[in-house]
């Protein structure tokens, strides 16, 4: 069983690794390690990204390794998930749009021994995507070199592949751990170009090939309250050290001439402080089993001290003054079956999802907060027998606003997860 599943993910990489260039599009992905990916599968983005308080044997659940727990005794589960992203930006009088498809993510999860089981995932943890311009306006610096223009641009990904296994301590109590490797390329390129023939070209920019270790532990306990049961969860993911090296360079162009000015390689490893910052999440939940589901989350995470401000690479691109700052989110899903054994109605068995969400990103501009809000919907179609479905879920949100100069972003991103489970080490009762 590991052994496949380890073939498997590794098939995967080279899938998820060629769409690194076009995973997302964003001009506040141009600072740091671009912008952080919402965790979770089109089940918990459906719900506005809730899950550390959520247990639920028809789906894997990605936020809490204690989870895997909540599972029948043989089943063995599958998830995939596609994710279509779509962006209106405004700037000013500036308006612009994007849209992108990606794999979100692949996972698998099975039962090991008795209350004992394993997940194992493989999904992008942070996107860079950006191209822009601005051309210069000084009339004295065009006077000499005639007019001067700017272009930069970005593109590459952070994946984590990660493995959990989680266990019933008690009755009512569950916990898990996880590994967690992230690793990924990501290039940010600035060129300068003239009007003028007699004045050459600049180039200068980052390539950047990273990988670091992080752990993440989780608890769960239920309590039943008459009918329904409350799960309360808890989470804490470790910060991560980066490693792996930072290429700067910088040459200049004229005709067919290329002059490298500097090439240098760092290596994050030797005395780097750069790092991810540790994750604290707390969730609640009150379910009425194949009835319905209600959730809260709230997490925080400090990135003030992570070095991201301060190191080439992650911290002198664009125009604005970029500073790390603490990030949270607070997070609010239901979910609601009619009559999930319905035998004459099929949308009756069909599970119907929204949420709520508030984020702070984990960065300042020009000491400015970047916010995000937006609601969620989805839903899961019953396929075929035992718990195969076919997850949808859609987000509409908004990130930035227009004062101070900042980039408004109006986003629709559309989710789609394929949920497959089946039993399996089930001995025949005749030969």
């Amino acid at each position: 069983m590991l052994i496949s599943a380890a073939a498997l993910l590794s098939s995967l990489v080279p899938a998820f690794s060629q769409d690194g260039a076009e995973s997302l599009y964003s001009p506040y992905s141009v600072f740091g390690i671009g912008d952080l990916y919402r965790q979770g599968n089109a089940y918990s983005n459906s719900m506005a990204g809730v899950g550390i308080a959520g247990r639920n044997s028809r789906f894997i659940n990605l936020l809490n390794p204690a989870s895997v727990t909540a599972r029948d005794t043989l089943s063995v589960m599958f998830d995939m998930g596609l994710s279509s992203d779509n962006r209106v930006f405004r700037q000013n009088d500036i308006k612009s749009a994007n849209n992108t498809l990606n794999i979100n993510n692949f996972s698998m999860s099975f039962p090991i021994m008795g209350k004992t089981a394993m997940q194992i995932s493989l999904m992008p943890y942070s996107s860079v995507g950006y191209n822009y311009s601005y051309s210069v306006d000084d009339p004295a610096l065009i006077a000499q070199t005639g007019y001067v223009n700017y272009t930069a641009s970005g593109n590459g990904s952070i994946y984590q592949l990660s493995a959990a296994i989680g266990t019933r301590l008690f009755r009512r109590l569950s916990v898990g751990v996880e590994g967690i490797y992230y690793f990924g390329n990501i290039d940010k390129d600035c060129v300068m170009s003239t009007a003028s023939s007699s004045h050459r070209s600049l180039n200068n920019g980052y390539t950047m090939q990273i990988n670091a270790f992080a752990g993440k532990v989780g608890l769960q306990y239920e309590q039943p309250v008459g009918n329904m049961k409350m799960t309360v969860g808890a989470t804490y993911r470790t910060a991560a050290r980066l490693k792996g090296y930072v290429t700067d360079y910088k040459y200049a162009t004229i005709s067919n001439m290329v002059d490298t000015l500097s090439y240098r390689v760092d290596t994050l490893s030797r005395g780097s402080s750069v790092r991810t910052a540790s994750e604290i999440g707390i969730g609640i939940s009150l379910r009425m089993p194949d009835k319905w589901m209600a959730e809260v989350n709230y997490t925080f995470s400090d990135w003030a001290g992570t070095s991201m401000d301060s190191t080439p690479g992650f911290a002198n691109n664009g125009n604005a003054s970029f500073s790390t700052t603490y990030s949270q989110s607070l997070r609010a899903g239901f979910e609601y079956i009619p009559n999930r054994n319905d035998l004459r109605y099929y949308f009756r068995t069909c599970s119907y999802r929204g949420g709520i969400y508030y984020e702070k990103a984990y960065y300042k501009l020009d000491c400015n907060t970047v916010n995000s809000y937006g609601v969620t919907l989805g839903m899961t179609l019953p396929v075929f027998r035992w718990y195969n479905g076919l997850s949808i879920g859609l987000d509409l949100g908004q990130r930035g606003s227009r004062k101070a100069e900042m980039t408004k972003e109006n986003y629709f991103q559309i989710s789609v997860g394929f949920n497959i489970h089946d039993l399996w080490f089930i001995k025949p009762r005749y030969e």
